[in-house]
């Protein structure tokens, strides 16, 4: 059996599906190669699948074992930027036997990065320099299926966000995202409180794990002191689609993405999108039609407002989003291609 290291419980049912016996590990959980050694060793490893170029793929290297990696979004979108984190994920492109990409922009991205490395050292070097990314990187955009709790009590989790109003007449915004500086979780806070002053019937509710102890400690801080606006824990996947069906609509406010899950779950459950305007939700919200793009945090209180008021916008956004991720996100595509792409990873090298 193939044992692989995914990147979420998707991928991984995926895998599995394929007779593969999967291990799911967390990049945050590891320190060092020499950790990833001894987990391949105790787990039996045959080939891993790492999310994130830097800090998935560069556990792997050297290990003698087979594997893949899929593009975060930060690693192409921020980290290449720095010269030190993209020489490494050159060499983990190189020695990855294949790669993934969410969109066509950041497969072109990938390869302007990685192809001017390959220039460079070319032109230092008398060694001849084999491309990283030719033909090794291929597209496949998420896949959605998203299953609400039926059980799940809309009522129960407005009490424990400390909301006590009527749900009838409750807008609830959700901003789904780990707790970590890239994904700002802040930007709106200021703007959002003060609309919610004005219009107390308008939540802000931010549910993620805390992924930089740190910075969550910054967010407690800030959301404690703004009204209207909350901060709640992980949740189990799928409550977090009940609470997502139950809202007004989703929010995301990142500096860099990929592809938003949370942005595309909500188009599955039919719930409007506000998105900061950033290229990784333009490539999937198009303003007016299947979201509403926001560049500041002025734009946003202006376009939610715009939202609330106009009944026949939100349910056009609604629809149109739904067909959306039903044409261009299908969960069974996207499992065809990673049970694909893992043969890539069975037999050696020049098989």
């Amino acid at each position: 059996m193939l044992t692989a290291r995914c990147l979420s419980d998707d991928t991984l049912a995926h895998l599995e599906a394929a007779g593969h016996v999967c291990v799911l590990k967390d990049a945050f959980d590891f320190e060092s190669p020499s950790e990833i050694a001894n987990l391949i060793l105790a787990e039996n490893c045959e080939a891993a699948l790492a999310l994130h170029l830097y800090r998935g793929g560069r556990l792997l290297q050297g290990h003698r074992i087979p594997f893949g990696v899929i593009f975060g979004g930060t690693d192409v979108n921020e980290d290449a930027n720095q010269a030190e984190k993209n020489t490494v994920m050159g060499r983990v492109l190189e020695e990855a036997r294949f790669a993934v990409a969410f969109t066509e922009s950041m497969k072109e991205m990938a390869q302007a990065q990685w192809k001017a490395r390959q220039i460079s050292l070319a032109v230092t070097s008398a060694v001849p320099v084999q491309p990283h990314a030719k033909g090794k990187i291929y597209v496949q955009s998420q896949g959605i299926a998203t299953t609400p709790n039926a059980a799940f009590n809309w009522n129960t989790f407005l009490q424990r966000s400390e909301i006590n109003q009527s749900a009838d007449n409750l807008h609830i915004f959700l901003l789904i995202c780990g707790l970590r500086q890239v994904k700002d979780p802040l930007y709106l806070v200021d703007a959002f409180s003060a609309w919610h002053q004005e219009e107390p019937n308008v939540h802000l509710v931010i549910v993620g794990p805390e992924v930089d102890p740190v910075f969550t400690r910054e967010v407690k801080a800030k959301v404690k002191r703004a009204a209207g606006v909350r901060l709640i824990g992980e949740m189990p996947q799928e409550d977090l689609h009940a609470v997502v069906k139950n809202c007004f609509a989703v929010v995301n406010s990142s500096v860099s993405e990929g592809m938003s899950a949370a942005i595309l779950e909500a188009m599955d459950l039919e719930v409007p999108v506000l998105a900061r305007n950033i290229p990784g939700n333009a490539a999937m919200v198009k303003h007016e039609v299947t979201g509403l793009l926001f560049s500041n945090p002025q734009e946003f209180v202006h376009l939610a407002k715009r939202l609330v008021s106009d009944p026949a916008l939100e349910k056009e956004i609604v629809v149109n989003g739904r067909e959306y991720v039903r044409m261009y996100h299908s969960w069974q595509v996207e499992r065809d291609t990673y049970q694909q792409l893992i043969r890539k990873l069975e037999g050696s090298t020049e098989d």
